[in-house]
């Protein structure tokens, strides 16, 4: 066979291979002619002997092909060669015609012939091997340690004195455990309705038994908290955690009156209409109710001023009022939030020598002050220049521009107001109409102040001896109760979490449901518990720390605020205090939920509405 530089050993000319082709031809036919028994087997269909699997390529015996149950040779590419029908899987014998021919020169040349096969790879799993042992070589000397080979980890001396640039392994995400959140930010706002659901069962927590709910309303009385197992097997038989469940229901409430719901007070016309109000056509019981009320009411601002009292709150069909003591929320004198609030109750407090604030105004105010601050100082940075940097003349030029805009305005008022009188010019009555310069002004005023009535940010803030004016000014004042309509002549309703004179008991209805939720493709059991009522931060807390141990863990709550107390989280108190400064032991409250209420709230305006355990750890949505 020629062959031609430039060319592979394996290729071949199209004549040439022609020329195989009709050998291989004839070779084939002599074959299947010479061996009738195996046409008549069957093995005549198998491959017959010298078969290339390809061509071009070497010649493949037929013993050690596997023998195919075809009829007929498959069909082959002339034109393929070694290197694109090349299989990782599979290794080729084959011819290594130049190697053969030097070995056979030396070979004659030393009086030894032989014919020797040898394995050789083709070129591309040639490729494929030195890549692999490149790969290898470079991982396996990326691998060494400082030891072996010093050369390859050189540092410098600042790194070697730094340990954390030294071995950044060391600090290993994993080694790095998760924030564990142990408490959720106090939350003042009024819960209407909490839904508790967990994937154990919550059945323990419904219908208690007599003597359970007798030393729960025991311990209330008596301000006694038995803390639970840190861990419970068996809810429905922890004697004490029950008892401690129906303790945290307790809340007082005055006036109490069995067929009507007095919480909330606010748009809650159709819960008072068409129930029995002997009261709206009878001004000596209107009376009565009031003197009961106000007693009420100083019995409970007594016990708060002594600390025997956390908090209070007072109900009305306008606003609602959130008395805390001193030592809460950070602040170190008694406070009182009122919202949301009119223009006509702000100027009657006023009138009466109540000082008070609107925390959310003048946050507003300040943030828009640090703006304009912002905004000079940006301006007199880029004046530097043309004032060379004389802070003397930077401001007499601003007061000079001050004033100017200040005329500006000024003239510019006064020319709107000739354009506005103009028409009357016209018709020649200028002199008889006077003009609306005061009211105008007054009307403006006006319409600032009453943009916020019965908003959110017409919240009220009291402190301090002011908490005792106002205490008399909602003693006194008639709005505080409605005139007319469905709640007309009833007193506000007085929440409390401690006893208080004229107050009756009463416990938060709890309900334990079974349902399933959907989960994937499938449903999970799941169980909740429905607490519904006028919900005391204190409640709420006590609630959710016993949930903690009963339920490993592992729940989540719904909760549901009445709108006009979500506010109530905001405090900026101008007397600031450490939560130690002020003694609350005797407040009647779970030592926890003191701790909780102390620190300040970071809600701000907003309120919880989804509080979820998981592992022991909390997390919120506000």
């Amino acid at each position: 066979m020629s062959e031609q530089a430039g060319y592979s050993p394996s290729f071949k000319r199209p004549a040439e291979i022609m020329r195989m082709r009709r050998k291989r031809a004839r070779s084939e036919a002599g074959s299947l002619s010479g061996s009738p028994a195996a046409a008549s087997t069957g093995q005549g269909a198998s491959s017959p002997a010298w078969v290339r699997p390809f061509s071009p390529g070497p010649l493949f015996n037929s013993q050690n092909r596997s023998g195919g149950g075809g009829g007929g040779v498959k069909r082959r590419n002339p034109f393929a060669n070694i290197e694109n029908t090349y299989s990782p899987s599979k290794k080729l014998i084959i011819y290594n015609e130049e190697e053969e021919r030097v070995e056979a020169k030396e070979k004659k040349e030393t009086g030894q012939v032989s014919t020797k096969k040898t394995e050789v790879i083709p070129f591309a799993a040639r490729l494929v091997e030195a890549e692999n042992k490149e790969r290898q070589r470079f991982n396996s000397k990326k691998s060494l340690d400082y030891s072996e080979d010093d050369s390859l980890f050189e540092e410098d001396d600042e790194d070697l004195k730094n340990p954390l640039l030294k071995s950044p392994p060391a600090i290993a995400p994993a080694s790095i455990a998760p924030p564990v959140c142990t408490e959720y930010p106090a939350d003042w706002s009024l819960k209407t309705r909490v839904l508790f659901t967990s994937p154990l069962s919550l059945s323990w927590a419904e219908k208690p038994k007599a003597q359970e709910e007798a030393v729960g309303l025991s311990q209330h009385c008596r301000a006694q908290y038995i803390s639970p197992p840190h861990s419970i097997q068996d809810a429905k038989s922890c004697s004490e955690l029950r008892c401690s469940f129906q303790q945290s229901l307790v809340y007082w409430q005055h006036p109490s009156l069995p067929w009507l719901s007095l919480f909330p007070r606010i748009n809650a016309e159709r819960s008072f209409t068409g129930k029995s109000a002997p009261w709206s056509q009878d001004g000596a019981l209107q009376q009565s109710l009031m003197s009961e009320w106000s007693v009420s009411l100083s019995s409970l601002y007594s016990l708060l001023k002594a600390k025997l009292c956390p908090y209070f709150y007072l109900c009305s069909y306008q606003f609602t009022v959130l008395f805390k003591a001193a030592g809460l929320s950070g602040s170190n004198s008694i406070t009182a939030l009122i919202s949301p609030t009119t223009r006509g109750l702000r100027e009657a407090m006023k009138a009466e020598g109540i000082e008070f604030s609107l925390p959310l105004v003048e946050e507003l105010r300040r943030s828009r002050d640090l703006d304009i601050d912002n905004e000079l100082d940006c301006g007199k940075e880029k004046d530097d220049d043309c004032c060379g940097g004389k802070e003397e003349d930077c401001g007499e030029e601003k007061d000079q521009t001050e004033t100017k805009s200040a005329d500006e305005d000024d003239d510019d008022n006064d020319n709107d107001e000739d354009e506005d009188m103009s028409w009357l010019k016209e018709m020649g009555v200028q002199d008889k109409i006077k003009k609306p310069d005061s009211i105008s002004v007054q009307l403006r005023k006006e319409g600032q102040t009453t943009s916020l009535d019965h908003k959110p940010e017409s919240v009220v803030l009291v402190e301090g001896p002011d908490t005792f004016t106002l205490i008399n000014f909602l003693i006194n004042c008639k709005s505080v109760v409605a005139s007319a309509g469905s709640q007309a002549g009833l007193p506000p309703t007085l929440l409390s979490p401690v006893a208080f004179r004229g107050a009756a008991m009463h416990t938060l209805k709890a309900r334990s449901v079974n349902v399933k939720s959907q989960v994937g493709m499938g449903y999970q059991n799941v169980s909740s518990l429905e607490v519904t009522g006028p919900i005391l931060p204190s409640s709420l807390h006590a609630i959710t720390a016993l949930l903690r141990p009963a339920q490993k863990g592992n729940f989540s709550a719904s909760l549901y605020t009445h709108a006009p107390t979500a506010v109530m989280n905001v405090h900026k108190s101008k007397t600031q205090s450490s939560s130690s400064a002020v003694d609350l032991s005797s407040c009647g409250l779970l030592s926890a939920s003191v701790q909780q209420l102390q620190t300040p709230s970071t809600l701000g305006k907003t309120a919880l509405n989804h509080l979820n355990m998981n592992n022991y750890s909390y997390t919120w949505k506000n």
